[in-house]
């Protein structure tokens, strides 16, 4: 798991590898200096003279800033080299969201892949710059210190050794109750999250409905929760401290009561004070590594599984992919859907479409009507591959939306779907998106074609307005409007409007459908709509019921034969009930 975190170094890769090499210096550094003052403490004991002092004065001086230097280039290289890391495994996650079908994104739910964004990556990056760093700094002093301590105390040191496999069991112990609450913490934060993105994001309907002491009951109880498995996380955590320090000052107080009577029983032939001192600096330095030890292990524990949840998105493969060679030409509009079935993903007793045969001629306006729920939207976005089909084949321009190169397939598919999203940023940058190099009076044109320049040459910056994230500076029907210009810009071979005029007046819907029938008329054009107004002019309409098409015909034939369509017309129309 850690290997394939690591490829997200690149170029930062010589940083991360400074680091530990800086490390070790410094610690080679830190430890030999407790031996050279031991040395000289020694020296002075027997007499030696100034001169002999100045020069270990010297030495020491020159490795403690020699020792101080690495420290310091290993702090900035870690530095580097962990933000870097963060960015790149940020980059590499996002850029995979953006290869995902909505299946993908289905399985893991917008609110988690907003947290493993954000707080996965942010503990994964901990844990690095702990690996990099502090997990080669602390084992290194531990092996270090271990050597130094038999050097200058003999058999005396092995008491630091016996502690180990005690601490070592004991972190183990606490490792294997901890992990199982840290993997369902961060499912508690994913529900966190989408806590608070439902409520910034409907916090409209929330103020309408007098809903915000519910709102804040429901982040209470996530918030809660989190809280909840951390404390009891932590809690057993906090054991390991106490565990440590019990374990190492007995150690100690052995160490020095022993040391004391070897030295005053051997009147300093078998171990001397300045022997004895070393050994005391080195247990400390024992001490601090195995604290530091403990402290990367509580770390890594806490990291393990938001790392695993960063590599489930990195290895997680698009369920719609573009084949080898796919094609890069549509040779026009036309679609045919041949024995389609649809089944949502995760839904297995239920078909969204069921057995759809139905043919469109490029060229063709095509309008789609049916009650709430009857598979409209769904069976629209299986023309452009948002999703794939369960069974039977789509085709566009005579060809299996499969066998299509997928970015040359939603190129020639323009969809202005039912939620209509506006980014921050300009007029002028978010019509952009349906063509990166439209000039200022296609833009202008597009936007007179979708009824839009009515309301934005009202704006005192015109097409330089700014929109607000989400496009919450201007109302549902301006918003439409940008939405269906933008999209016209695109100039596709199919053009789909996902009741994408609902929030516009019935005079201003006509001149939209009046401009695209005289702008792209070899567009196919389908209009997914609630009101019949909308589709009544189309070549043929498509009645929807409950996943199966219920019928097909003009306007006429419709109100003549479809008892659904006729319905929905008469409860629209009661002023002309009558006449029917």
């Amino acid at each position: 798991m850690f290997g394939k975190l690591f490829k997200c170094l690149r170029e930062y890769k010589k940083y991360a590898i400074l680091t530990p090499v800086a490390v070790g210096l410094e610690v080679v550094l830190e430890c030999i200096i407790p031996f050279l003052t031991a040395e000289l403490v020694g020296n002075i004991e027997n007499g030696c003279g100034m001169d002999v002092i100045v020069k270990y004065g010297v030495i020491l001086l020159v490795m403690a800033l020699a020792s101080l230097l690495f420290g310091a280039i290993a702090g900035k290289t870690c530095a580097v080299a962990t933000a870097g890391f963060a960015k790149n495994l940020r980059k590499d996650i996002f850029y995979r969201i953006q290869g995902f079908s909505f299946e993908n994104i289905d399985k893991f739910s917008t609110s988690s892949l907003v947290t493993r964004l954000t707080t996965d990556v942010q503990f994964a990056s901990m844990a690095f710059s702990m690996i990099i760093r502090v997990a080669v700094r602390s084992p290194f002093m531990l092996v270090f210190a271990f050597v130094m301590a038999f050097v200058m105390g003999g058999s005396l040191a092995w008491m630091f050794a016996a502690v180990v496999p005690f601490l070592g069991f004991g972190l183990f112990l606490i490792i294997k109750i901890v992990m199982p609450i840290f993997k369902n913490v961060f499912k508690k934060y994913d529900a966190l999250n989408e806590s608070v993105q439902e409520n910034v994001k409907a916090i409209r309907v929330v103020k309408s409905f007098v809903r915000e002491d519910y709102e804040k009951k429901k982040f209470e109880e996530a918030s809660e929760n989190v809280r909840a498995d951390f404390t009891r996380a932590e809690r057993i955590l906090a054991f390991n401290n106490p565990l440590m320090q019990v374990c190492l000052h007995i150690n100690m107080i052995f160490v020095m009561t022993y040391g004391s009577w070897v030295v005053v029983s051997s009147a300093g032939l078998d171990l001397q004070v300045a022997q004895l001192s070393a050994l005391l600096t080195y247990s400390f330095m024992i001490l601090n590594s195995l604290m530091m030890i403990s402290m990367i292990f509580v770390m890594i524990t806490i990291s393990i599984e938001s790392c695993r949840r960063c590599i489930e998105v990195l290895d997680e493969e698009s369920t719609i992919l573009s084949p080898e060679n796919g094609a890069k030409d549509i040779a026009d509009g036309s679609i045919e859907f041949k024995d389609v079935m649809f089944r949502y993903p995760g839904n297995n007793k239920v078909d969204a479409l069921d057995n759809i045969n139905l043919s469109i001629p490029s060229g063709a306006t095509v309008g789609i009507i049916g009650s709430t729920g009857s598979s409209k939207s769904t069976l629209i976005q299986l023309i452009c591959r948002l999703y794939d089909v369960s069974g039977g084949e789509v085709k566009v321009g005579g060809l299996n939306v499969k066998d299509y190169d997928l970015e040359t397939l939603r190129n020639g598919v323009a969809v202005v779907l039912q939620k209509n999203i506006l980014f921050s940023g300009t007029i002028k940058e978010n019509l952009r998106w349906g063509d990166p190099n439209a000039t200022d009076e296609q833009l202008e044109e597009a936007a007179a074609l979708a009824c839009a320049d009515e309301f934005i040459n009202q704006f005192p910056e015109g097409y330089d307005t700014y929109i607000e994230q989400g496009g919450v500076n201007v109302s549902g029907g301006q918003k439409q409007r940008l939405c269906i210009a933008r999209a016209l810009l695109k100039k596709p071979k199919i053009l789909i409007l996902d009741d994408s005029t609902s929030a516009v007046d019935t005079r201003t819907d006509a001149k939209i459908r009046k401009a695209m029938r005289e702008y792209i008329p070899s567009t196919t054009k389908i209009i997914i709509a609630q009101r019949t107004a909308s589709v009544e002019d189309a070549d043929f309409i498509v009645v929807m019921d409950n996943g199966r098409i219920d019928a097909v015909g003009s306007h006429k034939q419709l109100m003549e034969n479809n008892a659904i369509y006729r319905d929905i017309y008469i409860s629209q129309n009661k002023a002309g009930a009558g006449d029917e």
